[in-house]
Parts: C-alpha cells; structure tokens; sequence
C-alpha cells in the first residue's frame, strides 16, 4: 500500500505505452481493467485501472482505495452515475454499476477473499467497510 502512488503512475504509463493491453496487475498474473466513469461534479470522463474478480459475465470491483479511509473517487462517480465502460486489453463494453449490500454483499465479500486475500489488509488499514460493486454487461 506504500508504493501505491508509484503503482498508479507506472499503470498509467502502461496502459499509454501498449494501449491498454498490458497493466502491472495483469503482469502479476491478476485479472485488471480500465474503468471509464463519468465525474460526478466535473461530468467529464474519469479513467482507472483495477483489479477486478471475473464472476460469470459480471465484473466484480472492490473500492478498496489500497487501504485508504475514504472510498476512491470512481466508487462515488458510480454512485452517482452507474453507467459506465470496462476496457479489456483495450476492448471497451457498455456496462451498468450495482452497488452490494447486506447478505447480498456478505456472500460477495467472501468470495472475493478467497480470490484476493490482500483486500482484508487494505480492509483493516482503511477501517471502514469497502463498497463492492457488479458491473453488468449492457445488452445491445
């Protein structure tokens, strides 16, 4: 969680490098994104790429902030627009947010630590729940 900044950056050089083919979390072998959200203040398009836990169709993320106290700006942008776009290896779709909640949230939550253990740490560090979403596919 220390070198967050310097994984954010070296991500962002990637992904403009190679065209959104090649991430440091899939170099670690780990299923990444980019998610394109809309600002909710600026109404401009905001970028991100995440780990995420392929779950059927679905795109599951965790707004996990890398252990930070307070929810990352893309889990608010998707509060307050949950239409959105995934890019796969630079391949964007059409996707709409749902944010979990109560069981719902708590079957979720334990399967995203069977694939991701580290989101128990980044739990504890942020002290705070972190909002899970499920990003599905929009049909066309």
């Amino acid at each position: 969680m220390r070198t967050s900044r310097f994984v954010v950056w070296a991500d962002k050089k990637l992904h403009r490098a190679f065209g959104g083919r090649v991430s440091l979390v899939a170099l670690a072998g780990l299923p990444s994104l980019r998610l394109t959200t809309t600002g909710r203040k600026s109404g401009l398009d905001r970028e991100t790429n995440l780990l995420y836990y392929p779950r059927g169709d679905d795109f599951v993320l965790t707004a996990s902030n890398w252990g930070r106290p307070h929810d990352p700006a893309w889990a608010l942008n998707l509060r307050a627009n949950p239409k959105c776009q995934v890019a796969l290896a630079g391949r964007p779709v059409d996707v709409v947010a749902r944010e979990l909640r109560g069981e719902e949230y708590d079957r979720m939550w334990d399967e995203l630590l069977a694939f991701w253990p580290g989101y128990a740490m980044e739990q504890h560090e942020a002290a705070r729940p972190l909002p899970v979403f499920v990003l599905t596919r929009v049909a066309r």
